[in-house]
């Protein structure tokens, strides 16, 4: 064996050799009859590099898959990686960008060839990262959220994307997925729909603009302030309303200005109109001032401008009021250029304001209020103008120079201008929402979006949590996930990209609509109204239909249905498919005039296109536990490993994955997607903080496995996994794992060099040496253990308890016990020893194993020849039945004294080198068959140089008391007590006013209820160490009296 394990050239040999042998693949290793164990990967964007999120994730997943695996369970961890559509498409823009080229100029078929070319050139990154780590995936099925898509290239099948239409027609067809206009995040770099949760509020330095708006006709009102007790404190005559506004480029799609009910201010010019003080004058639009619950009477002037299509808040204001929703950006965010002139868009509005006109959602969101010398500009750049405009009108509040609203712009009081009026322009502190992929500020939009109708599927997803078909651990998880359900939005799940499903919905336009009706009523169009079906206004605004199918042959047929109840010529034309409205408008007028030309029913076509937006990645890795086991077939692999049994996911995407899988499974297979869900915490550095590259605290798994070896991390990783709290992860950490790892391959080294070797047929009960029948044991006992807290997956628990066993147990008493046996010249008693250690050994390697598996793989064919790899080897059963109560309570006995009397020599500052006398005092007969028996490696383990027995302690020594006797240690000629006494005396006042701070802290409320947990928890932990520390050097300061 060598002399070290050298992981850079062993772990890829070892895992090629995994592979070779087909250790990982679904089944393997499965006892007949075998339960079945499935866990799905949180697949990994195919975008992704390994970070230590991930190797935390994985490491917790291996785990638990190699501890099935070796117990004989038909065990699957399915991998795959989600082709993560914003992501994605970001990347390969960004190359093709490189050389000069960009979507825009292509078809999207053409872009989407670079897609697959860059996921086969660079996706598989993070598979050969993850195979570093260890992970014993199956990866002969790995699955990916495109696989068999349109386009795909060969390599790329598979039925997942059939698996994603399926789901989208037949939940259209249910009800539960409907197309509405509403507000939602829109992201103008990306120019698509994003989710609540892809958005980040970043605090930002601000403005908000004061302006009024000046009443229609020159009306007055007298306008009162009161102070709290209803003292008047300001009264004057006003002939406008002021507003408060951070965004004053849309006060152009404003619809009203809001008040709340209870403020007595403006009571006096509720229902009247207002003007919007932006815009050619003689076009000034006016809206009406209404009242509504959202207003906040006590902020700002406590009056609110309402644009609906553009803030979340007014958005609701505006459906409770019937306030018209004016949309004023395009798709980057610059302000609309298209439709009616401005003069004519705002005489509509005008109308609107005044009740001389309703206008639908879609007529609304047609109208185009931007005047024309704005269109077109850059929102920010609009901003600028409006707030020039405005103020160049004298419609600006004014206030003094020195008005501390005014932030760093204001005046210092008394000096010069410091009376003077300026516009009031407060400077606040704004939370800007940001895309969390383009960091670019997210707009709210008006727009046409896919929806799932959530409330009609949650209810499923709150009960089998509730009666516990799935359980979510820990505890506060639950409450999280429960949180988000009760609360649920519907959920926006079109976004306006390439790569990704594109929804499988068709339009075409409504010939039933008025403008292609049968004025005779006989059945047949006459030349009269189909000229009216001409007309171009007709076919670009008419009212569209929509059908949803999984191909275009199958929409084609519920298109054909409707066409047949149709007036001739309508009821012959052919369905063909088309890009878009524009084409399908000019081909079905191009068709109708040949009809109406020739009268050959077979020129005519009625044209359809289809929804251009794909579906939100979320969406189909929502299907991840079904689709990756070939639903909608009913594969074996889906009755066998469906549903899975345990999950693993950060607390970060609960909402996001967790419960959207648990509403898509249940809705579409009547099932939960898992029987477990166990979350992990956040791995942050060494002092709490989460890792940043702006901070440079980041550790890199690839290094952190370059440096260590990847048990070294995985051991680390997974004895901090405490249930429900976050990791300090350090280097040093680490280093002192890889340590661990060292210690037991020396110790394989002491067994082999001892000639220990595996005896067949070995039974552990049969021993009959104290010291071999006490670690057989303790081996159990480190079995059970383990077990038991992986089973409740107390990672930490397992691991450490591990370490103890085989650090603690194996190498510190065992290896040290065995030596004498090993040089007794008794044949048996060394063959027994031989075997016995030659067995926990081994038992060691094998309840290592799921945790660090390349060094325990190596020892294991290193040691001997095997019939199999250990990643197939038996989990062990036995029990309780190993614990033999005397063995155990004898050991514990002599370990009980060497720990005592190396405690004391430690506490005294014994030179270590230096062996000192053991002196008996008293000791009862059960303590002293026990020293008897192991004198020799009590005297060699303790570094004694003889032991004596006296009838009472003599001055100067120092008492060792355990259980059934008293011994001492006749140390005052060895050290200087006044020197040790000063030196304990100083320690322990340094410590005692560190514990008074750390009591301090803690008895302080504030900080006990506003530091983050982890601070609070570590001050705990702190003063319990110093606490113990300090006990202890009371105890030698005892000690050392009682030397005198």
């Amino acid at each position: 064996m060598d002399k070290s394990f050298n992981a850079a050239e062993a772990e890829p040999r070892i895992y090629a050799d995994w592979e070779a042998r087909g250790c990982f693949k679904a089944g393997a290793n499965a006892k007949p009859g075998a339960e079945p164990y499935s866990i799905m990967i949180p697949p990994p964007n195919v975008t992704g590099v390994l970070h230590v999120g991930h190797a935390f994730n994985n490491t917790l997943q291996d785990v638990l898959t190699r501890w099935h695996r070796m117990r004989g369970f038909d065990t699957l961890w399915q991998p795959g990686t989600d082709h993560a559509g914003i992501a994605t498409q970001m990347v390969v823009e960004r190359e093709l960008a490189k050389q000069g080229k960009s979507r825009r100029d292509m078809t999207r078929e053409e872009f989407l060839s670079h897609v697959w070319a860059w996921k086969a050139k660079s996706g598989g990154t993070i598979r050969q990262q993850l195979k570093r780590l260890g992970a014993s995936c199956d990866w002969s099925r790995e699955a990916f959220t495109m696989s068999g898509a349109p386009g795909a290239p060969a390599g790329e099948e598979g039925n997942f994307h059939d698996a994603v239409i399926k789901v989208f027609v037949d939940m259209y067809e249910k009800g539960f997925i409907y197309r509405g206009k509403r507000l939602v995040n829109w992201d103008p770099h990306f120019e698509t729909a994003i989710s609540d949760l892809e958005v980040e509020n970043v605090d930002t330095a601000g403005h908000m603009w004061h302006f009024k708006y000046p009443l229609a006709g020159g009306a007055t009102y007298e306008y009162v302030e009161k102070d709290a007790d209803g003292n008047v404190t300001l009264r004057e005559t006003r002939d406008y309303i002021s507003i408060a506004t951070t965004r004053p480029e849309t006060m152009l799609g404003d619809g009203a200005v809001a008040v709340h009910p209870s403020d007595e201010r403006y009571a006096p010019i509720v229902g009247m109109l207002c003007e919007i003080p932006v815009g050619p004058k003689e076009h000034r639009r006016l809206i009406p001032i209404i009242t509504d619950e959202y207003p906040d009477p006590t902020f700002g002037s406590g009056a609110v401008k309402i644009t609906g299509a553009h803030d979340f808040n007014d958005y609701g204001v505006a459906k409770r009021g019937g306030i018209p929703c004016y949309r004023l950006m395009d798709t980057k965010a610059h302000l609309r250029a298209d439709g009616l002139p401005y003069a004519e868009a705002a005489a509509i509005a005008q109308e609107v304001a005044q009740g001389q006109r309703t206008l639908t959602e879609t007529e609304a969101d047609a109208l185009n209020l931007v005047p024309d010398h704005l269109r077109g500009l850059d929102r920010y750049e609009a901003r600028k103008l409006v707030v020039e405009e405005i103020t160049a009108e004298g419609l600006a509040v004014m206030t003094r120079a020195d008005d501390p609203r005014l932030g760093k712009d204001a005046v210092k009081p008394g000096a010069e201008g410091a009376d003077a009026p300026v516009p009031l322009v407060e400077a606040k502190t704004i939370t800007q929402p940001y895309g969390d992929r383009s960091k670019v500020v997210i707009e709210p939009m008006l727009t046409d979006q896919w929806f799932v109708d959530t409330a009609k599927i949650v209810s499923p997803a709150l009960d089998a949590v509730r009666d516990g078909r799935t359980q979510i651990m820990p505890e506060q998880h639950r409450k999280v996930y429960f949180h988000w359900l009760e609360n649920i939005e519907p959920w926006t799940i079109s976004r306006q990209l390439w790569w990704g499903h594109q929804i499988p919905v068709w339009y075409g336009f409504d010939l039933g609509a008025h403008g292609f009706r049968d004025d005779e009523g006989d059945g047949e169009l006459d030349a009269v109204e189909l000229a009216r079906i001409l007309s171009a206004q007709t076919l670009l605004k008419g009212d569209e239909r929509h059908h949803s199918a999984a191909g275009f042959d199958a929409v084609k047929e519920q298109f054909a249905d409707v066409l047949a109840g149709l007036p001739v010529p309508l009821n012959h034309a052919r369905v063909v498919e088309v890009a878009d409205r524009a084409e399908a408008a000019h081909m079905f007028a191009e068709s109708l005039a040949q009809y109406a030309a020739t009268g050959d029913l077979t020129r005519l076509v009625y044209p359809v296109w289809r929804d251009p937006d794909v579906l939100d990645t979320w969406f189909s890795s929502g299907l991840w536990p079904i689709g990756t086991l070939g639903w909608p077939e009913q594969t074996p692999e889906l009755q066998r490993y469906f549903p899975t049994s345990t999950l693993v996911s950060g607390f970060d995407i609960i909402f996001f994955w967790v419960a959207r899988m648990m509403m898509m499974q249940l809705a579409v297979v009547g099932d939960v997607p898992f029987r477990d869900v166990y979350v992990h915490a956040l791995v942050r550095d060494e002092k709490g903080r989460k890792m940043s590259k702006s901070i440079g605290n980041v550790l890199d798994p690839l290094e952190l496995i370059d440096e260590f070896g990847a048990d070294a991390l995985r051991f680390t990783l997974t004895s901090m996994a405490a249930m429900g709290r976050d990791l300090k992860l350090s280097k040093d950490r680490i280093a002192g794992y890889r340590n661990f790892g060292t210690k037991l391959w020396n110790a394989a080294r002491f067994a082999e060099m001892n000639e220990c070797r595996p005896v067949a047929g070995f039974d552990p009960a049969s021993v009959t040496q104290t010291v071999n029948t006490w670690i057989v044991g303790e081996t159990a006992r480190a079995r059970m253990a383990h077990d038991e807290a992986l089973s409740a997956y107390r990672f930490n628990d397992a691991a450490n308890g591990l370490y103890a066993f085989v650090w603690g147990k194996v190498c510190d008493w065992y290896l040290e016990f065995a030596k004498p046996l090993f040089a007794s010249g008794d044949d048996a008693v060394i063959a027994e020893t031989r075997a016995t250690m030659a067995w926990v050994i081994d038992q060691c390697l094998i309840l290592l194993h799921p945790t660090m598996p390349f060094i325990t793989e190596e020892l294991w064919g290193a040691i001997a020849a095997r019939d199999t790899m250990l990643v197939h080897a038996d989990w062990p059963a036995y029990g309780a039945e190993l614990i033999e109560p005397e063995a155990d309570r004898e050991m514990g006995w002599v370990i009980g004294l060497i720990e005592e009397i190396r405690s004391v020599r430690a506490q005294m500052h014994v030179p270590a080198g230096l062996k000192v006398q053991l002196l008996q005092v008293e000791l009862d007969a059960r303590g002293q068959a026990a020293f008897d028996r192991n004198a020799a490696m009590i005297e060699r383990l303790a570094r004694l140089s003889e032991v004596s027995r006296v009838a009472e302690m003599p001055k100067g020594a120092v008492t060792v008391a355990v259980e059934g006797g008293v011994f001492g240690l006749p140390i005052a000629g060895l050290i200087d007590v006044a020197e040790e006494k000063a030196r304990l005396e100083k320690s322990l006042e340094k410590l005692g006013k560190e514990i008074g701070g750390l009591k301090g802290r803690l008895g302080n409320p504030n900080f006990v209820a506003s530091a983050p947990e982890e601070v609070v928890e570590e001050a705990r932990e702190n003063l319990a160490a110093r606490e113990d520390e300090a006990g202890k050097l009371r105890a030698a300061l005892e000690r050392l009296a009682a030397i005198g």
